[in-house]
């Protein structure tokens, strides 16, 4: 699943454009590297959001095209 595609379904950013901008602006790196909206999130792969002071950094525990509001959380683990 695409990297941005992948934030929205997670609910970690409600919206896909936001999420296509944010990684076209380079705040989003996936395992160390800058990771562009076309990356293929993996099972294990550990994201790291930086949006002005906040930085979020989740650790991917599932992949689901599709997920209910309430399960949401459930496909990511803060670090």
């Amino acid at each position: 699943m695409r990297l941005d595609k992948y934030l929205k379904v997670s609910r970690i950013i409600k919206r896909r454009t936001v999420a296509n901008e944010v990684c076209d602006a380079k705040h989003v790196t996936v395992n160390g590297k800058p990771a562009r909206a076309s990356y293929d999130v993996k099972v294990g792969d550990v994201i790291e959001i930086s949006m002005g002071q906040n930085v979020t950094k989740v650790q991917v525990l599932n992949v689901a095209e599709t997920v209910r509001k309430e399960e949401a959380a459930s496909m990511y683990k803060i670090l």
